[in-house]
Formats: structure tokens, sequence, C-alpha cells
């Protein structure tokens, strides 16, 4: 093969013409271009160029699926105009729901459905390779129908979830993202000072930031004052399902905040949903409690009628607490 260059893309070990483009090997591997994005050597190649790039003797690919946002989206129209806004978009729905850990694509697609969810939270992962027929989410969960929303799942650094925002908005022009930085286990407690890094680096590239964050409304201001478009603290731990570990904070970030609220990770069941919405954020977001459910669609519509029912007590107004009895009845005209 002396004539082919030996190059790593994912792992997995290739050979290619020793001239080939990036460009070159994207044709041969029969991939759409508008769907991948490509680093080389930790650098993030600009579609542009792929034609004119080289592939150098090691190479690090990742890339992710394509997006077409739904801003406004048909069948909607007829609902109550209640409804919320972060970076310009506008959802009725006050549900947002992520697409891991189910047991396969088709029941993710019908949880969704369930849920009455308009905005999706998706992991940017790589390309396999192996089976590129291989049926993938938007094929399942439509991203005419859905806004997709990149996250970064996994990451432990700034730097890895900069970077993954960075190949996300490459590959499907994804700009409105989901930031997350985990601390170590066994609780993956938000790494505060390194959301702040990546935070800062994500909007000065500007990127519409939508940030996960301790229950902490001091750090919630913070970020909101940076310029991230919505604040998403904590209800519990991420899978822990124990629901709001600490309403009180909760609430304060909610009182302060002048962009979206959104409670996020935790929450295992509808009720809690419900008291998360009764708290006034604007929204929930949550995924382990549909996927771990015995019957995930079922949980998924659980959790769209407890997002719906604690927004209207929230708009309701709950009634005062009495630390004494005071019947429903009056006491005037009784029969004794």
């Amino acid at each position: 093969m002396a004539d082919s260059i030996e190059i790593t893309i994912n792992g997995e070990t290739r050979f290619i013409q020793r001239d080939a483009t990036i460009a070159d090997l994207l044709g041969t591997l029969s991939l759409d271009t508008r769907k991948v994005a490509v680093e080389r050597n930790l650098e993030i190649v600009p579609r542009s160029a792929y034609a004119a790039t080289p592939w150098p003797r090691a190479i690090r690919w990742k890339s992710c699926t394509s997006l077409a946002g739904a801003e406004s989206m048909d069948g909607y129209q007829n609902q109550t105009e209640d409804s919320w806004e972060v970076a310009g978009r506008r959802f009725h729905s006050r549900l947002v729901v992520g697409t891991g850990r189910y047991k396969s694509l088709e029941e993710t697609a019908a949880a969704i459905e369930a849920s009455g969810a308009e905005m999706v939270t998706v992991a940017v992962r790589r390309v396999n390779l192996a089976d590129r027929n291989a049926p993938m989410l938007q094929d399942f969960v439509d991203p005419k129908r859905y806004t997709y929303l990149p996250n970064t799942a996994g990451c432990h650094t700034a730097q890895e979830a900069v970077r993954t925002l960075r190949l996300a908005r490459e590959a499907g022009g994804w700009n409105l993202v989901k930031l997350e930085v985990l601390g170590p286990p066994p609780f993956l407690y938000p790494d505060m000072p390194a959301t702040f890094e990546a935070a800062a680096a994500l909007i000065q590239d500007g990127f519409q930031v939508m940030v996960y964050c301790a229950d902490d409304p001091l750090a919630a201001k913070r970020l909101e004052e940076m310029g991230c478009v919505a604040v998403m603290p904590l209800g519990a731990p991420i899978g822990s399902g124990l629901g709001l570990s600490n309403p009180f904070m909760l609430r304060s970030i909610i009182e302060q905040a002048k962009v979206p609220v959104l409670v996020d990770a935790g929450i295992g069941t509808a009720s809690e949903a419900a008291q998360a919405m009764e708290l006034g954020c604007d929204a929930v977001l949550l995924n382990s409690a549909i996927a771990h459910a015995k019957d995930p669609v079922r949980m998924a519509r659980a959790m769209k009628a407890g997002v719906e029912a604690g927004r209207h007590a929230h708009l309701a107004g709950r009634m005062p607490r009495n630390y004494a009895a005071d019947a429903s009845s009056p006491l005037s005209g009784l029969i004794r």
C-alpha cells in the first residue's frame, strides 16, 4: 500500500489514498457532508474546506445528525396561549424530554409523542462506521416537528463541553444548546467553575446557552448575567429520581430570574413534575423518569398531565396554609 496512508476514524484504522481529501473519504464512506462534522487532530474543519483538506496520519472524527428545528409548529395553534419563550423560540409544551436510555428508537418516539413535548435533548455521538445503515434518531423523532437541543451529556471538563458543542454546530447548524459539565461520581453534581468557564467560551462564540447548574441562586444569577438564555437548576442528582431536594432554593432562583428557569434532573414521577411547576418554573426537563419507568409511554402521559396540572395550580394561586380548621360550609343557619 505504497500509495496509501493509515488513518484512525472513531477508533477504527483505515487506509486511504495518500493524496485524498476529507471530501474524498466522506464520499467513499457514503456519508452526507450536511450531516457530519469533522475534527482533525482536535481542530474542527469547516465544511467549505473539505475538498481542499488532506487527511494526516492520525485523525479523530466526531459527527452528529443535522438540524431542521421548529421555531413554530403546526398543530398547536388551537391550544391555549399560555406559552414560554427562550432565545426567540416560543413553545406551548412546558415539558422538555431527553432521547436516551430507552429500549429502542420506536419506544423513544412513542414516549415523546405521548409527552406532548416540542423540544428534545440529544447527545452528540460519533458516526457508526461499522453500520452506516443503522437507524438514527431523526428517522423516528422528526427534526422538522421537534426542536433538537444538543447537550454535553457525559462531559466533565469545560474543554470537552465546548468542543462537543462546536462540533454539533458545525455538523447540524445548532446554535441553541444545553451546557452541562458534571463533577465526579457518585453524585455527578454540576461542576460550577467549569460550567462558568465553558459558558463564557460558548457565549463568546455566539451560542445561545441553556445551562444546567447547581440549585444556587448566586450561581444561577451569575450565569444569567453572563448571557445564558436559560438556567436549569437540578432538582436532585441526575438519574436519582429523588424529586425536589431543595424547593426553597429553587423558588429563590425562580423569583430573581429574568430568563426562563427549567428544573432539570432528579424528578422521578408526575407529582414531582407538578411540584416543580407549582413553584413557578417555566418548564421541566427530564429523561430517566420516563425512560426507566416500567411503561415509558404511560409515564410520558403522566408527566404531561403533571406539568399541565402544576402550571394551572401556579396560575390559579394556592390557598393560604392555615394552622386552624376552617369549615368549607357556613356555620350560620345550621339545623341543630
